[in-house]
C-alpha cells in the first residue's frame, strides 16, 4: 500500500565499471562521482539546489588524501552543486554507499532534511603507495612504503579471502560450487547484456574520457566481465591469500566506477510531479565477528525482513555482491536454515543477471550499484520485492528491502 510517508527513489544511476589499470584509472574517483551526481539529478528533473543532503561513500581513503580529504564535500562542488548542501564521507568499506543510503533515509524521517542523494565512488587503478615515517627521516634505515592493494588485508587480521574461504566450507560449499557460481555470474551476465539490460540510459550513464590528441572517448560498457569464462580455465586457477577456496576467478577485480541515488518522501516526489521508481521498505545493518564476512549479508537481509514483517520466501529478487562467490553462497544458505530444497530456490533468484564477479567492484559504489540493479531488474518484471545485501571489511554488513510497483 502506497503512503505519502513512504520514502521512495527517484533516480538511480552508475558508471561503466573498468577493470583494474583499465580505461578510468587516470580519472580521479571523486570525478567519476560528480558524472553520476549531475546525471541523477538530470534524469530527476532537480538542480542542486533541490538537495540538502549528500552522502559520499568511499573505502580507500589514501586516494581520497591526494584531493586532501573531505572528498564527498570536494566532489559535490566540482560537480556544480550549491555551497550550502551538507555532506557527509562515509568509510564502511564495501557497505559505505548504502550506508549512505541509510544515513539520508534517517535525515529525511527525521524531517531534517527532504530531499538526499547517496553517492559511491571507488578507484582502485589510482590508489597511491604511500611513504610512511619520510617526515621525520629514517637515518640508515629504509624507508617503508605501504601499497593498501597489496595484499588485501588489515592489519592484524586473516585475510578477507581466508575468512570466506573457511567459513564456506562451514557451510558445506566448496571451491567447485564456488567456481560454479562464478560460471554463471559471467554467462548471465552476458545473457543480460544481450538482452539490453546494461545500456546507457537506464542502469548506466556513460563517462568521457579526455585524450592528449583529439576528442573525448565515451566508456559506455563494463570492463571487467568475462565471456570467455570456462569452468576448466577457473579450476586451474590458484587459490589466494592464504583461503582454502577463494581464487582471483571466483572474486571480483580491482575496480573503478561511481553511483548515485536520490531519494525523498513519496509526499515530495507528487509535489515535484517525479514518478517513483521504488519504495525503501526497511534496512538493516550488523556487524558480527571478522571470521564471518560471508554470513552477513544474509544476516543483515534477514535483520531488514524482521523489520518489514516480511519472509525471504516473499522476495522476488536477491541481490548479494559478489565480493567472493562465497558471499551469495553462504548467505543464501543462511536464509535458507540449512534446507537444500529452499536454498536452492533462493539461488535461482539472487544475482539473476550477474554480479560483481562480472560486473566489477569499485568498492564504494557496489552498495548503491546491488540496489539500483535490483531495482531495474524488478522493473523489467512489472514490480515485485527485493532484497539486497552486502558485506564490508572485518564482517560489517548492510541491507536494503525495496518494492517496484507495478
Amino acid at each position: 500500500m502506497k503512503n505519502k510517508d513512504d520514502l521512495v527513489v527517484v533516480s538511480a544511476a552508475r558508471t561503466p565499471f573498468s577493470r583494474f589499470g583499465g580505461a578510468l584509472r587516470y580519472i580521479h574517483s571523486s570525478d567519476l562521482a560528480g558524472v553520476v551526481i549531475k546525471e541523477v539529478l538530470r534524469r530527476a528533473g532537480l538542480s542542486g539546489s533541490d538537495i540538502d543532503e549528500l552522502y559520499y561513500g568511499m573505502c580507500i581513503q589514501s586516494e581520497a588524501a591526494l584531493r586532501y580529504n573531505v572528498i564527498g564535500r570536494q566532489a559535490l562542488l566540482n560537480a556544480g552543486l550549491p555551497a550550502d548542501i551538507v555532506s557527509l564521507t562515509v568509510d564502511r568499506a564495501c557497505c559505505s554507499s548504502l550506508t549512505g543510503v541509510q544515513l539520508a533515509r534517517k535525515s529525511i524521517v527525521l524531517d531534517e532534511a527532504e530531499i538526499c542523494m547517496a553517492v559511491g565512488a571507488e578507484n582502485m587503478s589510482n590508489t597511491p603507495v604511500v611513504l610512511n615515517g619520510h617526515r621525520w627521516g629514517t637515518r640508515l634505515d629504509k624507508p617503508e612504503m605501504i601499497d593498501h592493494l597489496n595484499p588485501i588485508m588489515y592489519v592484524g587480521f586473516n585475510s578477507l579471502a581466508a575468512d570466506a574461504g573457511d567459513v564456506s566450507l562451514d557451510y558445506g560449499i566448496s571451491r567447485e560450487m564456488q567456481d560454479e557460481w562464478a560460471l554463471g555470474s559471467q554467462m548471465k551476465y552476458q545473457e543480460a547484456k544481450k538482452a539490453g539490460k546494461f545500456k546507457i540510459g537506464e542502469e548506466l550513464t556513460p563517462v568521457e574520457i579526455p585524450q592528449k590528441k583529439g576528442a573525448a572517448v565515451l566508456f559506455e560498457e563494463d570492463e571487467f566481465p568475462k565471456p570467455d569464462t570456462t569452468i576448466e580455465r577457473l579450476a586451474k586457477l590458484k587459490t589466494v591469500y592464504g583461503s582454502q577456496t577463494v581464487t582471483a576467478g571466483n572474486s571480483p577485480g580491482l575496480d573503478a566506477g561511481a553511483s548515485a541515488i536520490i531519494i525523498m518522501k513519496r509526499a515530495k516526489a507528487e509535489l515535484l510531479g517525479i514518478e517513483p521508481l521504488a519504495t525503501l521498505l526497511s534496512f538493516g545493518s550488523v556487524a558480527r565477528e571478522p571470521r564471518q564476512m560471508a554470513e552477513v549479508p544474509g544476516i543483515a537481509i534477514q535483520q531488514a525482513l524482521s523489520r518489514a514483517g516480511l519472509s525471504i520466501d516473499e522476495i522476488d529478487l536477491i541481490e548479494i555482491n559478489e565480493a567472493f562467490a562465497a558471499m551469495p553462497l553462504v548467505s543464501t544458505n543462511f536464509l535458507a536454515d540449512g534446507n537444500k530444497e529452499r536454498w536452492q530456490k533462493l539461488m535461482a533468484k539472487t544475482n539473476v543477471n550477474g554480479d560483481a564477479i562480472a560486473i566489477g567492484h569499485p568498492v564504494g559504489a557496489s552498495g548503491a550499484r546491488i540496489l539500483m540493479t535490483v531495482m531495474y531488474e524488478l522493473r523489467r518484471r512489472g514490480g515485485g520485492l527485493g532484497a539486497v545485501g552486502i558485506c564490508g571489511g572485518l564482517a560489517q554488513g548492510d541491507a536494503a528491502l525495496i518494492r517496484v510497483d507495478s
